[in-house]
């Protein structure tokens, strides 16, 4: 396994990916670090380095890509997703860091602070220029309510300010708790005396600090922003503070890093610093360490902690339904090798207490499972729904908690030709076949397999033995099923019930002896089943 670092990293966390056995940890830079990409399993980055498409195309064994940080703006996520690479943050690490620099920016401001430390470098003494403002008593927008904009409420607090905040995916009670009033953005614009922004770039925030918007604002507000440069029309900042509507900006973060010279610098009531609102030794100790110790627990147990391109889960969630992904997953690849046809819709059946959980998971593996014969694809549970969309397929989920007193899944799979469908659940901790087409049969999902259907008449199971034998093939596991006369209600009274078989064998039989299979009259299809360890 090999992990690369692309960017320094707290040591605590490059001891920890070092401690973990037969790992080889490259430690390395953004300027050089693709040198090491062509076998690398995992890469760890923070802002500097961009993971476009063609840093993936480099990259054909990566597997996860771990952002010590919130943001992912710097990782293309359809790429990644359309490669099946997990990609995972570190969100709240650095929210009192941030939280701290927001204050430290209200108050800058307030005071004056860069401004009078200038003054007073160069040997003025100028007392009465700086006169400042108290925060106590103003009233605090705050604009998004995650795990950063919880922690500037609660410093907001300390300094007696009124906090009024916005975010449509917080309910009021949660507001509540928070002592914080929910408002609407223009209502919010207009009672607000700072402003500060905590919310992700998506297109409903992308320049949402434009003209329109500062001109719902109350005059003298004071903006900070500490999240994204791309949430302020910067051009319409700069006609706010002439015009006298914005009295002050501090700025962490800019559309371009670093911004180089830009006209917002020569207005004295702006305040900029170099986007380190998060750099804080506390802060990257913290997001140093979880990105490692959620990068372990997903390439060691599967688990996906803070993914953003796949169903995010906690450890204990995973420790549940990881089996019954693993199941699904050998599910659709069994039937993916027996079904015929081009693959229209799939449908996805639970039954059980698992019935009762966020199934995404299991939806996803079931279809890396059917996509397990393409080529072309990689298919695994990070981009299997995507694949399933681009080439066109229905997929359908259905939920049966309270069918049966066992956990099961059934995946069924219509092409143009026929349907067909396989069942399965976690027995003693291991995938297990229980049915094909509705014929029940207990079989290994694992090894070298074959699958036939016969009909069933005498002499075939011995044919069956006969063939592998004469060819050397050992056989490990033999599983039988038959179809009931209830289960063929609607066969012609003159067609032969029919019967199926799971050969599990030490190694995988050629094709020439799934040929000699066929001379028995009674024998309808054979079709070889491989599981490989992944």
């Amino acid at each position: 396994m090999k992990i690369l670092v692309a960017e320094p990293l707290a040591p605590a966390g490059v001891e920890l990916l070092r401690n973990q056995p037969g790992w080889d940890v490259v430690i390395s830079n953004p300027k050089e670090y693709d040198a090491h990409l062509a076998d690398s399993d995992a890469l760890i980055v923070r802002s500097a380095v961009k993971v476009t498409k063609d840093v993936l195309a480099k990259a054909p064994k990566l597997r996860v890509i771990g952002r010590a940080g919130v943001g992912v703006d710097n990782v293309d996520l359809e790429g990644a997703t359309a490669a099946g690479v997990l990609v995972m943050n570190t969100p709240g690490g650095n929210a009192v860091s941030v939280a701290e620099h927001t204050l430290a920016l209200m108050l800058s401001m307030a005071r004056s602070v860069p401004q009078a430390s200038s003054s007073t470098r160069s040997g003025k003494w100028e007392k009465k220029k700086f006169l400042g403002n108290e925060l106590r008593g103003k009233t605090l927008g705050v604009v998004g309510l995650g795990s950063i904009g919880r922690e500037v409420v609660k410093r907001a607090k300390a300094f007696e300010m009124k906090v009024v905040a916005h975010d449509p995916y917080v309910s009021p009670q949660s507001a509540a708790a928070l002592e914080v009033q929910l408002l609407t953005l223009p209502e919010l614009y207009k009672q607000s005396d700072y402003i500060t922004l905590h919310v992700a770039l998506t297109p409903e925030t992308d320049h949402m600090l434009n003209a329109e918007a500062f001109g719902q604002m109350k005059h003298g507000i004071r903006i900070v922003n500490c999240a994204r440069g791309e949430l302020v029309d910067f051009k319409a900042l700069e006609n706010a503070l002439a015009a006298g509507i914005v009295a002050g900006a501090a700025l962490d973060v800019f559309e371009k890093e670093p911004p180089g010279e830009h006209p917002l610098f020569a207005i004295d009531t702006v305040v900029a610093t170099p986007h380190i609102a998060g750099s804080t030794e506390e802060a990257q100790e913290i997001v140093g360490v979880r990105i490692v110790e959620q990068m372990i627990e997903y390439l060691q147990n599967g688990a996906a902690i803070n993914a953003v391109n796949m169903p995010s889960m906690t450890a204990e969630q995973y420790r549940t339904l990881g089996p019954y992904a693993d199941l699904a997953e050998r599910l659709g690849q069994f039937l993916s090798h027996i079904s015929e046809g081009n693959p229209q819709t799939v449908r996805i059946y639970y039954f059980g207490r698992i019935a009762e959980n966020n199934t995404q998971l299991l939806r996803n593996a079931g279809l890396a499972g059917v996509l397990s014969r393409s080529l072309e694809y990689k298919a695994n549970v990070v981009n299997a729904m995507q694949i399933a969309n681009q080439r066109g397929f229905t997929v359908v989920e259905q939920r049966e908690p309270h069918q049966t007193p066992m956990d099961s899944i059934r995946i069924e799979l219509e092409t143009d030709a026929k349907t067909s469908s396989v069942e399965g659940a976690v027995v003693i901790g291991r995938p297990r076949l229980l049915q094909v087409d509705g014929i029940p049969c207990e079989a290994t999902l694992d090894g070298n397999l074959m699958y036939s259907k016969n009909e069933d008449v005498p002499g075939v199971i011995g044919y069956l033995g006969t063939v592998l034998g004469r060819n050397g093939i050992n056989i490990a596991n033999f599983a039988l099923g038959r179809q009931d006369a209830a289960q063929a209600a609607e066969r012609k009274a003159s067609e032969p019930l029919q019967a199926i078989s799971i050969i599990e064998t030490d190694e995988p039989v050629p094709d020439s002896v799934i040929s000699q299979l066929f001379e028995h009259k009674a024998v309808r299809f054979v079709r070889r089943v491989v599981f490989r360890n992944h």
